[in-house]
């Protein structure tokens, strides 16, 4: 008789002993060989040296204090860089027109600070178009035409979003003999934006507080610089509300000076398309450039400033007449 298969133990089936631990070891990971654990460190290590040269490299100045002899106009980098600009694109102060008492409040600030006695920050606010950069602009080459280079005023432009770097440069001007405007173009904020307590702490805030050397112009759309969604939101969701909107609308009484722009008239708008026309020797009939000059700024939708120089700008294209400005 053939004989019967024996039966596993327990039921268990029959055992391999040979294949359970080939599975095992093929679950284990292999160990990286050992010129790849060798380039993996060496990748870090130029990661990281890399890594500390980029901040050594941000610590320190990239201009020196002589340099600001270079020229009278520089743009701030939050990289510690002061780039020179040989040429300022702006217009001459009397091209404008309809801001005759502000300009007269800036410029008689502006002086004062330029021979070293008490002056206040400045806030431009308002209308847009209105020519309050070109207003700054035009006051500080103004104030430099007649004084010796050793006595010119220096223009720093710094970029609304590189706010949170104020501090440094400050840092960088506090031991310079020269004198500075600081100026940001159209500063306001949004959102949860907590930047603003950067230049809070600029303005008059801190131990160090605002070298005496250096003194801030910004122009804004907004009087507090701040969008009112952004205040009733801080209204409706702080613990303390009137505290919580205070601090961010405390901002603008950081600046001494607030100069208010508003809408020209519509005598005023004719009087700087003809200015600029005068200056720039653009000859049309009085009448014909009225009716067109109107035309435009109703197509525009608004009288300002910024319209009236885009008119003479159509304008001197269409006759063939180019426009040098300083």
């Amino acid at each position: 008789m053939p004989k019967k298969p024996s039966k596993s133990p327990a039921g268990k089936g029959p055992r391999t002993p040979a294949r359970m631990p080939a599975r095992v070891a093929a679950k284990r990971p292999k160990a990286p060989p050992k010129a790849v654990a060798d380039l993996s460190q060496d990748r870090i290590v130029r990661a990281l040296e890399t890594i500390a040269a980029h901040l050594a490299a941000q610590g320190k100045p990239a201009v020196e204090r002589e340099s600001f002899e270079r020229a009278d106009a520089y743009v701030w980098h939050p990289d510690g860089r002061l780039a020179a600009v040989p040429r300022v694109s702006r217009v001459e102060l009397f091209l404008l027109k309809g801001v005759d008492r502000m300009r007269d409040i800036l410029m008689e600030n502006t002086e004062r600070f330029a021979n070293g006695l008490p002056a206040n920050n400045a806030l431009l606010w308002g209308a847009r178009g209105m020519g309050k950069s070109s207003l700054v602009k035009a006051a500080h080459a103004s104030i430099n035409a007649e004084r010796k280079p050793s006595d010119k005023l220096k223009l720093i432009e710094i970029h609304r979003e590189d706010i949170e770097s104020l501090p440094a440069l400050m840092e960088q001007l506090r031991a310079s003999s020269f004198r500075f405007i600081v100026f940001c173009d159209d500063l306001s904020f949004d959102g949860n934006d907590a930047s603003y307590k950067s230049l809070k702490a600029v303005l008059e805030g801190g131990i160090e507080g605002r070298p005496e050397n250096v003194i801030l112009y910004a122009t804004s759309n907004r009087r507090h610089l701040l969008a009112r969604e952004m205040i009733e939101n801080e209204r409706s969701t702080a613990i303390n509300p009137g505290e919580a909107v205070e601090e961010k609308v405390s901002l603008s009484d950081r600046f001494g000076l607030w100069l208010g722009f508003h809408r020209c008239s519509q005598d005023e708008y004719l009087a700087m398309v003809r200015g600029y026309c005068g200056h720039f020797d653009i000859k049309v009939d009085d009448d014909a450039l009225e009716r067109e000059a109107l035309e435009w700024s109703t197509t525009r939708g608004s009288r300002s400033g910024r319209v009236a120089w885009q008119f003479v700008q159509e304008l001197a294209g269409r006759l063939g007449v180019k426009l040098t400005v300083n």
